[in-house]
């Protein structure tokens, strides 16, 4: 009998895509099963993953395209990155599917130099939603992982049409610390045909909106009074939006589904044209992922960092769930948590040892050789 290999890792942050991670860890797969009895006939496939976070947009629209046959095609187009300065962006477009992942725009790496939670703001991903409609779009798929800002997704109706507003009737700056002072927010100059899509927000966290400020804060510059200030903005743009504070999934992306949760609702009376799903169960249904493992021997998965969040929703919790007979091995870059009850783990190991890719296969060699010798 063949012996079959799934590798199926997430993005590996700032160094390696979905897809160059899933190369590099099939490469040292197959050096592991050289010497051994299988290297004739076994079998390692790879499919990238992703659940909400960077590289969703073009994971998902690759599945789309491979499903429906449809020719598919990147936009990319100028727009602002989360502090405003001009950029330019991409996204995906397969038939009526607009797929756009928040950290095209509005993503982290892209303002590592000067990071302003307080000010920072997703109207760059807005452009990009308003840009789907006009080639299109009836439906849009958003991957929210990644983002810099915090500002509730105000930034993406502004870029909409909408405008916010404190109590004297004023605009508000744009950001999240401003919105301490929000009495309502202006929709008589919105995109109304941008404003109706339907659309679908991919996340990997459960966070409540409170944690959009407490909990990722600090990993997007913010500190001490600053998260502070950014907490009671998301208490107060949950009070004028009459949005539930325990509500899970909505402190995503800095509070974006917050936004477009209640513009659904507005325009239509409903929040269902609105859906916020996990993003690694999400993606592993449209990659028909539960009948690739059940077809597997080993599967090889893995991300950035392992720790206790990587079990909720994520990429790695999300085949941990689905992985039954076959073995999980996981390959991550650090972990300070324990792998699950009967899954492999393996460690990047230190900078020093050779670029990412060369050392993804070096681990996965390892965790191979190790599964063929229990």
């Amino acid at each position: 009998m063949n012996m079959r290999i799934l590798v199926a890792p997430d993005s590996f942050k700032g160094t390696a895509t979905a897809a160059e991670a899933a190369a590099a860890i099939a490469l040292g797969a197959r050096r592991a099963l050289g010497s051994s009895p299988h290297a004739a006939t076994a079998q390692v496939t790879t499919l990238p993953m992703a659940d909400g976070g960077e590289g969703t947009a073009e994971v998902l629209a690759s599945a789309a395209v491979h499903r429906d046959g449809t020719a598919g095609q990147t936009i990319t187009l100028p727009t602002t990155d989360a502090i405003g300065r001009l950029t330019e962006a991409s996204y995906q477009l397969v038939g009526d599917t607009a797929f756009i992942d928040v950290a095209a725009a509005t993503g982290l790496p892209a303002v590592s130099d000067a990071l302003d939670p307080l000010h920072a703001d997703s109207y760059g991903t807005g452009v990009l939603l308003a840009d789907a409609e006009s080639r299109g779009a009836k439906h849009i798929v958003l991957g929210l992982g990644g983002s810099a800002s915090i500002d509730g997704g105000l930034g993406i109706l502004a870029a909409l049409g909408a405008a916010a507003h404190d109590s004297r009737g004023y605009a508000l700056p744009k950001g999240g610390a401003p919105l301490v002072n929000l009495d309502h927010i202006d929709t008589a100059q919105l995109n109304m045909k941008a404003a109706m899509l339907d659309y679908t927000l991919v996340t990997d966290t459960r966070a409540v909106p409170i944690q959009a400020a407490t909990m990722y804060g600090p990993q997007k510059g913010a500190e001490g009074e600053q998260v502070a200030l950014l907490a009671g903005a998301m208490l107060k743009l949950c009070e004028v939006t009459d949005t539930d504070l325990q509500a899970e999934f909505l402190g995503a992306a800095g509070g974006i589904p917050i936004a477009l949760s209640w513009l659904s609702r507005t325009l239509w009376g409903t929040a269902e044209h609105c859906r916020i799903v996990p993003g690694g169960r999400y993606v592993a249904e449209a990659l028909d992922l539960p009948a690739r493992i059940a077809e597997a021997d080993l599967v090889l998965t893995g991300e950035g960092r392992f720790d206790e969040q990587s079990l909720t929703g994520k990429v790695v919790g999300t085949l941990a769930e689905m992985t039954g007979p076959p073995t999980l091995g996981i390959i991550a870059g650090s972990a300070t948590a324990p792998a699950p009850q009967g899954a492999l783990l393996e460690e990047l190991g230190g900078e020093g040892r050779g670029d990412v890719a060369q050392r993804l296969s070096a681990a996965a060699e390892r965790l191979v050789r190790s599964f063929l010798q229990s």
